[in-house]
């Protein structure tokens, strides 16, 4: 079993930055891919992000340029450092967990957060 836990969301004013972190613990965290997805009122759950186990990244279309994806395997936690925030960025944003392999659907992660809510304020 794997737990995480998301923290690191608020309220920002448009063009501003925030860095989300999800924590994880229970099994070898360096042996799972991690990913952020968001979810606004009324929206479908919209993948954000991934990072390999082995490192490499992927970015939704609506985030690249403006997000980076980062792990620190010493620590069990995966970064989310958002920058140029939009106010369509506002949702609940979850983190997500399997093991090795990557994808951009939710139904093959394995393991979910709680969530943490992103304002942005126009």
């Amino acid at each position: 079993q794997v737990q995480l836990v998301e923290s690191g969301g608020g309220l920002v004013q448009a063009g501003g930055s925030l860095r989300l972190s999800c924590a994880a613990s229970g099994r070898t965290f360096s042996a799972y891919s991690m990913a952020w997805y968001r979810q606004a009122p009324g929206k479908e759950r919209e993948f954000v992000a991934f990072i390999a186990w082995s490192g490499g990244d992927t970015y939704s279309d609506s985030v690249k340029g403006r997000f980076t994806i980062s792990r620190d395997n010493a620590k069990n936690t995966v970064y989310l450092q958002m920058n140029s925030l939009k106010p369509e960025d506002t949702a609940v944003y979850y983190c997500a967990a399997r093991e090795y392999g990557t994808s951009r659907y939710p139904r093959d992660y394995d393991y979910w957060g709680q969530g943490t809510q992103v304002t942005v304020s126009s």
